[in-house]
């Protein structure tokens, strides 16, 4: 399953999930006008914060245009949906006003602890340089090259865009507009890799050019590439400057957690609390499994 394919099985239930960002009200709203659905505008302002609600292995899609005219397909029917939904009263509804409730608590919690978290878990160059001089074994490498790269399907594409880029064409501009892959959105860039890492022809043809230097087009089972070399280092210990971000984010959740455990507990220290452990043992679960079981099984078959 390619990439275009795992983003159109997703969409509706990320069109699902953003039901709750939806705001009321007739606002004046920035940004062009994307679509007009029965009088209510969708506006590339729109566009942009539904993508930021994207999950970050989603948002490289929109960079084609199939992907942003799914999501934009996805933001229509959402539209049309709450619009529907509000003929039949279900905004006022119990159900969706105890939701609201909920899940603005939820948010409320989770952006409280987000900001603190993220405030205080910072990792110290010290603590980098210590774990770098008790890990040395574990940042030897063999030969490694980074390289950027644009994918289309067709030869002639290929062929059209590596012309492009002999006229004066800007690498990563080019690859944003036109690349498959889910680089695009990084210009095409795929990070440092070593032998092995990549299918055999593009690792022979991005093994093979000098730091700078761009190939002509590469047929992969993947389809049509242009490479470009940007960097090139020998096999041995890679230094501490190189690993800094590795280390860091190999660092950073222990650091993370430790914050949090920390902040829990001082919470809890100073918060009077009593629990009721014969109620809790007594919890009836049953009723519960039973509604589930049967709204699972008023599910229609494509549902599941």
């Amino acid at each position: 399953m390619n990439h275009m394919t795992i983003f159109k099985a997703l969409v509706p239930l990320v069109m699902t999930m953003s039901l709750i960002a939806c705001k009321p009200g007739d606002a004046k709203k920035e940004g062009k006008t994307l679509a007009e659905v029965d009088g209510k505008v969708i506006t590339t302002e729109d566009f942009k914060n539904e993508v930021e609600r994207l999950p970050p292995y989603l948002k490289p899609m929109v960079q084609s245009s199939e992907g942003r005219k799914e999501l934009l397909d996805s933001m229509i029917v959402r539209q049309i949906l709450l619009e529907q939904a509000k003929k039949d009263g279900v905004d006022k509804s119990k159900e969706v006003s105890d939701r609201l409730d909920d899940l603005r608590k939820r948010l409320i919690v989770e952006t409280y602890l987000k900001k603190k978290v993220e405030q205080e878990a910072k990792v110290t160059d010290e603590e980098m340089k210590k774990f770098y001089d008790e890990n040395k074994d574990k940042f030897k490498t063999g030969d490694q090259v980074r390289a950027s790269h644009i994918l289309v399907k067709t030869e002639k594409e290929a062929q059209d865009i590596l012309a492009q880029l002999k006229q004066g064409g800007k690498f990563e501009d080019l690859a944003k507009k036109f690349s498959a892959d889910s680089s695009a959105a990084k210009g095409g860039d795929l990070g440092w890799f070593p032998k092995g890492a990549m299918v055999p022809e593009f690792e022979k043809t991005a093994f093979s050019l000098k730091e700078g230097e761009m190939s002509g087009v590469v047929k992969t089972n993947f389809g049509f590439h242009i490479i470009k070399v940007t960097g090139k280092r020998p096999a041995g210990i890679r230094t501490l400057d190189e690993m800094k971000e590795q280390i860091k984010a190999n660092l950073l959740p222990a650091k993370q957690q430790q914050i949090f455990q920390g902040m829990k507990d001082n919470l809890k220290k100073n918060a009077k609390i009593t629990i009721n452990e014969e109620a809790l043992k007594g919890i009836d679960f049953s009723a519960a499994e039973e509604t589930a079981e049967t709204a699972a099984s008023k599910q229609p078959a494509a549902a599941k």
